[in-house]
């Protein structure tokens, strides 16, 4: 099979194995702790769930990145992305703790709100390093193969966390707090992982590096200017191109996310919550295969379409199937879009990772990938709201996927017309 080759191809350079660890360790605590979050704001019987309510916790959560996702780039370009990893998860295993102890406590929703933003702020920083750090470890030919399989087998690690958080939920009687400190357990053993990692290999090189934070905060705008610059100029406006779109399908697939949240809480559960979190999780397990499928496909659709010819097909494909498998509103074809969907955001993500890399200077990376994080969480939460205003609530709205769908189908269009020219 192609991509166990591949793998074992990658799986050669120690330095990829050691950030794989580290990330697989990260992305399944990031899973764990979701799913706690989810069924504590979603599921718990006592709230009466609605659109409204969902985009609210998911803007309190997202929305502040756009602050700190500026700042997560200028210092990603300054600080030793090895000791991000380790600090990093270090402060996400301590706060995550915190947040289960607010879960028992009773507190105010804004208190516990504030403490899961602040694991989830944490979490910019990593996953941006993570990105930055990946053209540090496989050489410039096995970078597009890195991309495929490495943010790929993450999203996979996130998807078998949650499948966790969904067992010891079940063994601890329905104990959300029990599963947020099997996510700071996982946290912890993230930072042991990147021990493994000398501190100057994943760069950024020493010169761009700034000891002093209060310099480094104070050179943010311009920082960001100098990356919005060299992201504009003429050899990298296909990564600009790419950015853009890819937020458009993000947007896609958020709307799509709160629809069937709300399908599985109200119009599949037969009145149990029970019900509707088993069917949300078979829904993100098959999203999950979804971005193995992937992981498998992409390398050589990107070498035979290129990047931004993979990005149109992916783009058309679910402009086409969206609408056709889910206007019936059953659980069937919804889960069958629930795999297209994982395959076609994950494949067009990985080619938009492929062209950033490729055309970003080392020492813009960071504030580049940070940057591509906050217009993930926007376009997130965005969707959310434009989701709360146009779903009944049974979740059943035809306007929302057709405009999903038209949304998808310009993508395609546009990505292929600048491919034409």
């Amino acid at each position: 099979m192609a991509v166990v080759r591949d793998l074992r191809v990658l799986l050669r350079f120690g330095n990829f194995r050691r950030l794989l660890a580290v990330r697989l360790l990260s992305q399944g605590a990031d899973g764990v702790y979701q799913v706690a979050l989810a069924t504590y704001v979603v599921f718990s019987p006592e709230k009466q769930t609605s659109a409204a309510a969902i985009a609210s916790a998911m803007a309190v959560l997202l929305l502040p990145y756009s602050l700190v996702g500026p700042f997560a780039g200028v210092l990603l370009d300054r600080w030793r992305r090895r000791q991000v990893f380790l600090y990093g998860n270090l402060l996400r295993a301590v706060l995550a703790a915190l947040t289960a102890v607010l879960m028992l406590s009773g507190v105010p929703d804004w208190l516990f709100y504030a403490s899961a933003l602040c694991v989830t702020a944490v979490n910019r920083f990593v996953l941006a390093g993570l990105s930055a750090a990946l053209p540090r470890v496989v050489d410039s030919e096995r970078l597009v193969m890195a991309n495929s399989l490495s943010p790929t087998a993450g999203t996979l690690a996130a998807t078998l966390g949650g499948g966790l958080a969904f067992v010891v939920r079940l063994v601890a009687s329905d104990s959300d707090a029990a599963v947020i400190l099997v996510g700071a357990a996982l946290y912890v053993c993230s930072a042991l992982a990147s021990l493994r990692l000398a501190p100057e290999l994943l760069g950024p090189d020493r010169e761009l590096v700034h000891p002093r934070l209060k310099a480094a905060l104070v050179g943010t705008t311009h920082g960001l200017t100098s990356g919005v610059r060299h992201l504009a100029q003429p050899p990298r406006r296909e990564a600009a191109r790419a950015l853009a779109a890819m937020t458009l399908m993000r947007f896609c697939y958020g709307a799509l996310t709160v629809m069937v949240l709300m399908l599985c809480r109200y119009a599949w559960s037969s009145g149990s919550d029970d019900d509707g979190l088993a069917l949300l999780g078979l829904a993100v397990g098959i999203s999950g295969a979804g971005f193995f499928a992937a992981a498998v496909l992409t390398p050589a659709a990107v070498g035979r379409l290129g990047p931004s010819g993979w990005i149109i097909a992916c783009a058309g494909s679910a402009a086409v199937l969206e609408p056709a498998l889910g206007l019936p509103f059953a659980e069937v074809p919804i889960l069958v879009a629930a795999f297209v969907l994982g395959v076609t955001t994950q494949g067009a993500k990985i080619a938009t990772d492929t062209v950033v890399q490729s055309s970003v200077d080392d020492g813009f990376r960071g504030r580049i990938f940070a940057v591509y994080d906050v217009l993930f969480n926007v376009a997130f939460v965005a969707a959310a709201a434009v989701a709360a205003l146009m779903l009944p609530p049974d979740g059943r709205s035809v306007p929302l996927v057709v405009t999903v769908a038209v949304i998808y189908g310009a993508v395609a269009a546009t990505m292929a017309r600048f491919a034409r020219q």
